[in-house]
C-alpha cells in the first residue's frame, strides 16, 4: 500500500479518536454539526486502509466486545456521567462504521470474489 494511503488512514484514527472524546466533553457547550456522518466517513477509512487480513478478526472482536460490554454497563451503572455516555455514543459510531466495513471486507476475502 502507498504511503501516502497509510498516512490518511493513521490520521483518520487519530482524528476519529479524538474527535469522539472531544465532541463528547464539550456537548453541553458546542454540538458539532454532522458529528455521527464525520465519525461514521473516517470509521470507513479506517476500515478501508487500516484493517490487513491478518488482523480482521481481532478487530471484529474488539468491536463487539466493545459494544456489548460498553452498552451493558452504562445501563447497570445508575446516574453515570453524561459526558460517558456521549464520548462511548461517539466512539462507538467511529469503530461501528470501521466494524461494518471490516466484515465486509472479510466476506468476501473468505468468499474468494
Amino acid at each position: 500500500m502507498d504511503k501516502n494511503v497509510r498516512v490518511i488512514g493513521k490520521g483518520a484514527l487519530i482524528v476519529g479518536l479524538i474527535l469522539a472524546v472531544v465532541a463528547g466533553l464539550i456537548q453541553n457547550i458546542y454540538q458539532i454539526p454532522y458529528l455521527p456522518f464525520i465519525l461514521i466517513i473516517l470509521g470507513i477509512l479506517v476500515g478501508l486502509i487500516n484493517i490487513v487480513e491478518k488482523n480482521i478478526v481481532t478487530m471484529l472482536l474488539a468491536i463487539v466486545a466493545l459494544t456489548v460490554v460498553g452498552n451493558a454497563t452504562l445501563n447497570a451503572i445508575p446516574g453515570v456521567n453524561i459526558y460517558l455516555v456521549a464520548i462511548l455514543t461517539n466512539f462507538l459510531a467511529f469503530v461501528g462504521a470501521a466494524g461494518f466495513i471490516i466484515a465486509i471486507k472479510a466476506i468476501l476475502q473468505k468468499s474468494r470474489i
